[in-house]
């Protein structure tokens, strides 16, 4: 099987082409950063509009670079939720618009189950049951993944996100949009202990997670003395240090209650890494094993989309008329393949 993947859920357009047995044929993505940076932050409708211009180009040119003719595909995957509607019903809109033309099956796809499924792309893989840590700017969740679409949520964050911790204590620093790279890139020079800040919600049981406080600590750390260039990097050696200390006495203690020995770290802040370095050291000394995307696989992408879309599709599940994308779609909702098709529970 070969296929067709679209993402569109927030500020990238991405295109890509997955054949079972040869790979990764294709993919393409184009950001939407330099227009957004002036905002500070993604503007919905400027977001659709890049997608209606960006994604059918996209689509020629991973066609063209995978050498495939839409008669060679057996399927169109695409991004349904969750993100913004707009952007979403755009990637939508033209995968059913193609699949309609060329007669294929389609297939709308969780975003997140995509971000999960992305280590999938590299070697060795991972195996279910296994547990993953989702962890992004919008999410924050522990979850033993037991088969495709049979996800148990275990805990996730009571407010912000981790990704979104990274982000706002960037933009209190002053750093340029997006701020979460360019903050753990200046905790590189941060020193270790110069800036303590909470580690949110270690001292309770459980795999619940909170990183509002931090961002709080973050901004009264930033106006008790002038910022200055060492002092700016301590504090985001600060925020880096109490953000990953946190995900992996989290991440460590869900390991040791499930008796899973395989974890997954997927999402953009998977690309962090000190969190990689941490999270691999210990399960290593575990005797398990930590699986990551390769980091241009941890933001959105279309890749991950395909992973999820020849799994579903081989399974032989389809989407109906209703291109049905949702702003809004709990993970937990997802169903393995054959309970989706014959609507059990």
């Amino acid at each position: 099987m070969r296929i067709l993947a679209i993402e569109s859920s927030c500020d990238e357009s991405a295109v890509a082409v997955l054949d079972e047995t040869r790979g990764l044929l294709a993919h393409g993505l184009w950001s939407q950063v330099d227009l957004h940076r002036i905002y500070g932050g993604v503007v919905p409708e400027l977001a659709s509009r890049d997608h209606v211009q960006r994604l059918l180009p996209l689509v020629r040119d991973a066609l063209a670079t995978a050498g495939t003719a839409p008669e060679e595909l057996q399927g169109i995957a695409y991004t349904a939720g969750p993100g913004l509607v707009g952007a979403l019903l755009c990637g939508a809109a033209l995968a059913r618009s193609l699949a309609y033309g060329w007669r294929l099956p389609a297939i709308g796809i969780h975003h997140l189950e995509g971000h999960l499924l992305a280590p999938l792309l590299e070697s060795p893989a991972p195996q279910f049951p296994h547990l993953a840590l989702l962890v992004s700017g919008g999410h924050t969740m522990l979850i033993e993944a037991r088969a495709l679409g049979d996800y148990r949520l275990l805990g996730e964050t009571r407010d912000d996100a981790a990704g979104e911790a990274f982000d706002k204590s960037a933009k209190l620093l002053g750093l340029p949009y997006p701020g979460g790279p360019q903050l753990a890139a200046l905790a590189a020079q941060g020193r270790s202990g110069a800036c303590p800040l909470p580690r949110p919600m270690l001292d309770r049981p459980g795999f619940e997670f909170s990183f509002s406080g931090l961002k709080t600590a973050v901004a009264l750390a930033a106006r008790a003395q002038p910022l200055d260039e060492q002092r700016r990097a301590d504090i985001a050696r600060g925020v880096q240090d109490a953000i990953v200390d946190t995900l992996c006495v989290k991440t460590l203690r869900a390991i040791e209650a499930t008796g899973l020995s395989q974890l997954v770290v997927a999402g953009g802040v998977g690309a962090n890494r000190e969190l990689r370095s941490r999270l691999s050291a210990a399960l290593a000394a575990q005797g398990g094993q930590a699986f990551f995307p390769r980091l241009e696989f941890c933001t959105d992408n279309a890749a991950m989309i395909a992973v999820a879309g020849l799994m579903r599709l081989k399974a032989g599940e389809r989407c109906d008329a209703d291109p049905g994308v949702r702003a809004r779609w709990p993970l937990t909702q997802l169903r393995p393949p054959r309970a989706a098709m014959t609507g059990a529970t």
